[in-house]
């Protein structure tokens, strides 16, 4: 892998991110993959040489992207299959398949996500958007790193696990007592910022256990762009957001395109100078601060956890 200097920010795209990067031997598997993030994510990896394994609960929708990308780069051959995120069956499935198929994954962007959702459950019972967001991500994540490691070890370059937050995890913690709002009152923005938070919990936490062990982990807040993630919200919703975004003046109004605000995931999965930053928040093409409630070490090792237990093959929520 390799990768020419530039000067990188917040209106940067995935093209000029992989400008000079040769990703030819890894293997990328991006979840999300149907539209908006997902969808540039894996066509400019796949533009840059890497075997993109396209996954999505729409395996139609996938293969349809996996059309695009192959008219695209001729040269590329990009894979889809099935993953329902919302389904522990459906993670078990995928990463079975893969390890039956003795398939390497070198980076592992988890990009899939969902937000402000009315209430619902996922097949499992978990609250949808900390099952969906987290959860999900958790299980296929932990089911992956050892084939990550050993692959890292084979090449002696890092794999890495990207997975996409957003700054609406500083609004609040994640509640490790009741994170499925068994008990407390339902707030789908409560909801979605600690589904958020634990995405960079898990972050800081795969870098404590496996950090040296070959495996590179980091979070991503992507910036504030239109795409399909919106589509639960309303005029309320949309005032509430700007509520808890008056801190950071702007924070909405300054839009991305889906390229650039896809481009910290790219960079976050090849860039050789975060090599002695496992484990940070990328924001912008570069390295941010996340807040202290998602990076607290004890909270993050308490999490990983609680996570573990409720994604074991014999739990399930009532």
């Amino acid at each position: 892998m390799t990768q020419q200097g530039a000067t990188l920010g917040s209106a940067s795209t995935t093209d000029e991110v992989l400008d000079g990067v040769d990703l030819s031997g890894r293997t990328v598997l991006v979840t999300g993959v149907t539209s908006g993030l997902g969808a540039e994510t894996a066509r400019a990896l796949a533009g840059a040489g890497a075997h993109v394994i396209l996954t999505a609960r729409d395996i139609a929708a996938a293969h349809s992207v996996a059309t695009q990308i192959r008219e695209a780069h001729p040269s590329s051959e990009p894979e889809a299959f099935g993953l329902d995120l919302a389904d522990l069956e459906s993670v078990r499935a995928l990463a079975d398949r893969l390890f039956e198929r003795r398939t390497p994954v070198d980076i592992l962007i988890n990009n899939a996500g969902v937000m402000y959702t009315p209430f619902e459950r996922t097949r499992d019972g978990f609250e949808l958007q900390f099952g969906t967001n987290h959860l999900g991500h958790f299980a296929l994540t932990t089911l992956l790193l050892p084939s990550m490691s050993a692959s890292a070890d084979r090449s002696d370059v890092p794999a890495r696990v990207i997975t996409v937050s957003s700054d609406a995890h500083r609004a609040y913690p994640v509640d490790l007592v009741d994170p499925n709002f068994q008990s407390r009152t339902y707030d789908k923005f409560v909801a979605y910022a600690q589904s958020k938070a634990a995405n960079v919990l898990m972050t800081v936490e795969i870098e404590r256990r496996v950090g040296g062990q070959g495996v590179q982990a980091f979070s991503v807040h992507p910036g504030v762009c239109a795409t399909g993630l919106a589509r639960h919200m309303s005029r309320d919703d949309m005032a509430e957001m700007k509520r808890m975004s008056a801190g950071s003046p702007n924070a909405l109004t300054n839009l991305k395109s889906i390229p650039a605000a896809a481009a910290t995931s790219v960079w976050g999965a090849t860039a050789p100078e975060l090599d002695s930053v496992g484990g940070a928040y990328l924001a912008d093409c570069g390295v941010g601060a996340a807040a202290d409630h998602a990076t607290d070490p004890a909270t993050a090792a308490a999490l990983w956890e609680l996570s573990d237990e409720l994604t074991a093959p014999s739990a399930r929520q009532p």
